[in-house]
């Protein structure tokens, strides 16, 4: 992770102390879902959206909103690059094995949800793509509890590692970059 990527711990902090209910991970998971799901990356309307979905339509604080805004730039930018950069805002590996699979399903629950947003025709999506999606709504359902060992380890970074590939297959087959949305100008009548 480099020195610029935000923290699960400091951004879910920050969102407790301006009384949003949901964690970092819900959030990053939101935002990457809106972008997979086909808005495009120049779509200024897309914080008022987050704020009507985790805030009751309120803006965020200054402090907040640049915070979201740089966690945005930040999904971005690891979307575009061709090395499957996205990281996932989650908590670190020190964590309680249970934290961070409650929060993988944060993350899930939100991608899901931003997703939904902004793609509701499912018929033009691969097969893969329908596949993911199925995948991370059984995801978003796993509520068991895991116990603290390395076959849990595995088993936990195996679904984390799957959840952040299919995110990127999702958005490169849906997802518009800022060159696609300059290729289509929007039409005035």
């Amino acid at each position: 992770m480099s020195e610029d990527q935000i923290r699960y711990e400091q951004f879910s902090n920050l969102l407790n102390q301006h009384k949003i209910v949901v964690d970092g991970a819900e959030i990053h998971g939101i935002i990457c879902g809106m972008l997979a799901g086909g808005m495009t990356v120049d779509d200024q309307s897309w914080l008022e959206a987050l704020a009507d979905v985790v805030n009751q339509g309120e803006p965020f604080a200054p402090e907040l909103n640049n915070m979201i805004v740089g966690v945005y730039n930040q999904i971005c930018q690891q979307f575009i690059e061709p090395d499957f950069a996205l990281a996932m805002c989650l908590p670190d590996d020190a964590a309680p094995i249970n934290e961070r699979g409650q929060a993988l399903m944060q993350w899930v629950q939100g991608f899901l949800l931003g997703f939904g947003l902004h793609q509701a025709d499912l018929t033009k999506c691969s097969e893969d793509v329908k596949e993911a999606l199925e995948d991370f709504t059984h995801i978003a359902r796993m509520d068991e509890q895991m116990t603290e060992d390395e076959e849990s380890e595995q088993a936990l970074f195996e679904v984390v590692e799957y959840v952040r590939i299919s995110a990127m297959l999702c958005f490169n087959e849906l997802g518009k970059s800022l060159l696609d949305s300059r290729q289509h100008p929007s039409v005035i009548h």
